[in-house]
């Protein structure tokens, strides 16, 4: 196994084919559960709830970011990302444009049908699958800001824009607290995964670790604790 392979990693599977754990690796599943229960807390903002629009923001973003997002950074990283040496170009763009013509779909349904106010988050998450991922104007995105506002801001818009065509001040105050969270994170997984690679203190890299599952899973139970509130009130 290479040093910087990251398949001892906690979020990877210790069963299945190597093909199997490389995939599930790639996605980042808490990481992305992270930015899918942004779209729920800010669903749950809403005055009345639509279900049906939940799930199907939830699976927007798990698609275009969680798939796609992940697929392109395998593929257009300068970093020479770990993931990417399990899948060829080929399938990596294969996962990236699948997942995108499902999610857009969906997302289009919607646009056209009930939220024509979504195209606004649809063209610039869009806009920074490609652009934060493939580094593209130099790599003038591909930072904290560029992962913040497309990470954790515009998830929790994304949400609320589902169930209100519209922006209030709460929902963006949320925002802005997700952006706060994701910058926590990603200021924490970088020296983490530095750590990881070389191998160099691990325990300070396995203190980082708890810090991160802490930050993730405590995202993703707040988005549960939303959803059980507003079933029961």
């Amino acid at each position: 196994m290479n040093e910087d392979s990251r398949l001892n990693e906690w979020f990877v599977p210790k069963f299945g084919s190597l093909k199997f754990r490389a995939f599930v690796g790639l996605l980042f599943l808490p990481y992305t559960g992270m930015c899918i229960s942004f779209t729920i807390i800010g669903a749950m903002l809403s005055t009345t709830i639509q279900w049906d629009r939940v799930a199907a923001i939830a699976l927007i973003y798990g698609l275009a970011l969680g798939v796609s997002a992940h697929a392109a950074d395998s593929l257009g990283s300068k970093k020479n990302k770990p993931w990417g040496r399990y899948f060829s170009a080929r399938q990596l763009w294969l996962l990236i444009i699948l997942s995108l013509a499902i999610a857009y779909s969906i997302g289009i349904y919607y646009i056209i049908f009930h939220v024509p106010l979504l195209v606004v988050v649809a063209a610039l998450e869009g806009f920074f699958v490609f652009a934060y991922n493939f580094e593209l104007f130099k790599g003038v995105l591909h930072n904290d800001l560029g992962f913040v506002f497309s990470w954790g801001a515009l998830p929790v818009l994304g949400g609320y824009i589902m169930q209100t065509n519209g922006v209030g001040t709460l929902p963006l105050i949320m925002s802005v607290c997700a952006a706060l969270v994701s910058y926590m994170h990603i200021k924490i997984s970088r020296p983490y995964k530095e750590l990881r690679r070389k191998r160099l203190n691990e325990r300070r890299a396995k203190r980082l670790e708890v810090y991160l599952k802490l930050i993730s899973l405590g995202t993703i139970a707040a988005a549960f604790a939303a959803i059980i509130l507003r079933v029961i009130f």
